[in-house]
């Protein structure tokens, strides 16, 4: 039995998983091309569709020769076929695919569908619960940290989008070396504690995953006195995910923009006039008069309700 893997690399849920094949004596085929030839690939077999998925379905082509593939779970906003249903769509588009299965990245949910999965693989009970015990420890969430929400001198705007775009380094690495060219220091909602963003997206339960997700983040992230602006990412030629961030850009409370992104990316308007808005009034040093009077200290340091805390 070969079973090919599919995650973001270096993250925790793909070593979970493939700890877990190999105590299971299962053979782990793991992407190892480069990210650009990968892309290549999906971009020439899904060439209409956005580059994550593009993306993905180069990864999915290596590993093709095998039993079954595991891929990562996409959150869906409204309309959002792709990620709704991956494993069903991404065979009718491309013929002679092995089975695909999408897995879990909670830990809890990927217990429960590590130990289903390992049944079907070996139909050994013992050796599946041998194996859940050696890599349970794999499955705690890693200890979570709120990111650093402001840098001197330069404006800090939270970037939200779907995690598969953002949270992948070959594919937000554009966007990334954008911002650091327009110093900007960006927050990115797949950087923030993961329960945190959970706490606040259980109040919008009936909202797509992605939705939830996002409304999360940005609940997060809005408040917080740092914060100067929004960047709203999708990929280019993802109408769904366009048109989720486009209604949310219009309800937020501070200076906003929506951008497409794409490996090859030539131009970034939206960022470009998001980062205008917030760099228009060149900021002032504040008199230390001023800043013992609105809740500074005169030796230089800040109140409590001027390092990023909710305002």
């Amino acid at each position: 039995m070969k079973v090919g893997l599919i995650g973001v690399s270096g993250a925790r849920p793909l070593e979970f998983w493939e700890a877990f094949l190999r105590e299971l004596g299962v053979e782990v085929a793991l992407s190892t091309l480069p990210p650009q030839e990968l892309y290549a690939l999906g971009k020439e077999s899904l060439p209409s569709e956005a580059a994550h998925l593009q993306y993905l379905l180069g990864r999915v082509l290596e590993v093709q020769r095998s039993d079954l593939i595991l891929l990562p779970p996409l959150l869906p906003v409204a309309q959002d076929a792709w990620s709704e249903a991956l494993e069903e769509l991404l065979p009718r588009r491309i013929s002679g695919l092995p089975a695909l299965q999408v897995v879990p990245d909670d830990g809890a949910a990927a217990l429960s569908v590590a130990g289903e999965l390992g049944q079907r693989l070996t139909h050994n009970p013992g050796l599946v619960r041998l194996a859940l015990d050696r890599v349970r420890p794999r499955s705690q969430p890693p200890k979570e940290a709120m990111p650093r929400l402001s840098v001197a001198s330069r404006p800090t705007v939270a970037v939200l989008g779907p995690p598969a775009l953002l949270a992948d380094p070959f594919l937000s690495a554009p966007l990334r070396a954008r911002l650091e060219e327009l110093e900007l220091h960006p927050v990115f909602g797949t950087d923030l504690p993961a329960s945190q963003i959970q706490e606040r997206a259980e109040r919008f339960g009936d909202a797509p995953a992605g939705q939830r997700w996002l409304n999360g983040a940005q609940g997060l992230l809005e408040g917080k006195s740092a914060v100067a602006g929004l960047l709203y990412v999708y990929p280019e030629r993802d109408v769904a995910w366009q048109q989720a961030l486009t209604r949310m850009a219009k309800k937020a409370r501070k200076p906003s923009a929506v951008q497409g992104l794409e490996p090859e990316q030539q131009g970034w308007e939206a960022l470009e006039g998001l980062h205008r808005q917030l760099t228009a009034v060149s900021p002032t040093r504040v008199p230390i008069s001023r800043v013992a009077a609105t809740g500074g200290t005169t030796d230089g340091s800040m109140s409590h309700s001027d390092t990023g805390d909710d305002e």
